[in-house]
């Protein structure tokens, strides 16, 4: 018997509307090495996006190894497997690498091919263990795969046409095919067959907000039919909300914690799967205790708003770390000039964290629709500062602009562009 843990889509070093979060991180982090333990587990899947950035802060990277140090410390024969998400950087997780392998932490983060153009599967096969050191299964590790890294490896044959074809889609299939077939050579019977996966599956539920296709329309999307019937589990990434895709060995275990309001209502969790030789025996989806509480309130008219806030309440003594994060949406006929004074005066002595105030106003019939704007003439500086004008009222503070700064540097970065001058959208 093997028990393996999946969890994805940790996001550490998440700023929330500007807010730290390393305490929610550490608290989760905590738990679920006490979870790995007292459920005696032999392996910890984490199916991508364990940053939230490709540049993480020192802070966030500390919480990755001082978890992976303690869980080594606690369990020396657990084996940890952790792969990049479109959030990470594939060379920065592979990085510390040698080192994380005497911890038997096995970090992937990107694919190569040999030079006769095959893909390199050995690099992404990881061998788990049972208590007794014993192979009882093999782990697909497939990191994020940027089109970079696949269309110019993904010629495929179209079936109406008989002519070649390269794309991304093709790309990521011709890889699943190549990998699957290599672990199925490398297994010894009675070993299982376990795929771990960043990516969207057709069918699969997206989070209102704080995701969106990884390819503008789609068309990343792959088929959960890349992943064969002895494929005994398949633990998936990049998808907040937990779910399964079809079957019930085929699931993303969700993000651990919301990382937006719209996942406040989310069933945030790890799954535990227990295999039996190269089968699934069992699943059982563990919740995960939510460390600081979360409320949205709204949308609705400002008087119930007001009401609403009235009746919160909350441990005072609480280090703010803890204090509970707030959303609040009203709903008006008309501007509201001091409506941020009128919320904060309804918070005022309570314990509670106000991040976000959405005003929705309604558009009357023969109302103009908002000016188009063409995204590629205007930038992405100025069209964050629109955007913010028109849902705040008012131009984005100095700060704000600071850390958006940072943010489109770490895209920048990954791309591998130079530094943002003042006059550079």
């Amino acid at each position: 018997m093997l028990k393996l843990i999946h969890t994805a889509d940790w996001h550490l070093g998440q700023t929330f509307h500007g807010q730290e979060r390393h305490a929610e991180h550490r608290a989760f982090l905590d738990w679920l090495l006490d979870t790995l333990v007292t459920r005696e587990a032999d392996a910890l899947l984490v199916a991508g996006d364990v940053f939230d950035v490709v540049n993480p802060s020192l802070r966030a990277q500390e919480l990755l190894y001082d978890f992976i140090v303690a869980a080594h410390e606690r369990l020396p024969m657990l084996d940890i497997v952790l792969i990049a998400g479109n959030h990470d950087s594939g060379n920065r997780i592979e990085l510390p690498a040698p080192l994380m392998r005497r911890l038997r932490t096995h970090a992937l983060g990107r694919v190569s091919w040999l030079d006769d153009g095959t893909l390199d599967a050995e690099h992404l096969l990881v061998p788990l263990t049972d208590a007794a050191g014993e192979t009882c299964a093999w782990c697909l590790a497939l990191p994020f795969l940027r089109p970079a890294e696949v269309t110019g490896h993904s010629l495929a044959v179209d079936g109406n046409e008989g002519e070649p074809r390269n794309d991304y889609v093709a790309g990521i299939s011709r890889v699943h095919e190549q990998l699957i077939e290599a672990a199925r050579k490398r297994r010894s019977p009675g070993q299982a067959l376990v795929a771990m996966s960043h990516a969207h599956l057709h069918g699969a539920a997206v989070s209102e907000a704080s995701e969106r296709p990884i390819v503008i329309g789609g068309e990343e999307s792959i088929s959960a039919g890349l992943f064969p019937s002895d494929i005994a589990y398949v633990a998936l990434g990049h998808l907040h909300r937990a779910q399964q895709v079809g079957e019930a060995r085929i699931r993303y275990s969700g993000s651990p914690l919301p990382l937006d309001f719209s996942e406040v209502a989310y069933p945030h969790q790890v799954v535990e799967a227990v295999l039996e030789g190269e089968t699934l025996a069992a699943t059982e989806a563990i919740p995960v205790p939510r460390p600081v509480a979360m409320h949205r309130i709204g949308p609705a008219p400002l008087d119930q708003v007001l009401a609403e806030l009235e009746t919160l309440t909350d441990d005072p003594t609480r280090p703010r770390e803890r204090w509970p994060w707030l959303e609040v949406r009203v709903s008006l006929t008309a501007p509201v000039p001091d409506l941020r004074a009128q919320v904060e005066a309804a918070l005022e002595g309570k314990a509670l964290r106000l991040l976000r105030l959405e005003r929705r106003l309604p558009q009357f019939e023969g109302e103009e629709a908002p000016e188009r704007v063409d995204l590629e003439q205007l930038g992405p500086r100025k069209l964050f500062e629109r955007t913010w004008e028109t849902r705040w009222g008012e131009a984005p503070a100095a700060e704000v602009m600071a850390d958006f700064g940072r943010l489109l540097q770490d895209v920048l970065d990954a791309d591998g562009e130079e530094a943002i001058g003042e006059n550079r959208s």
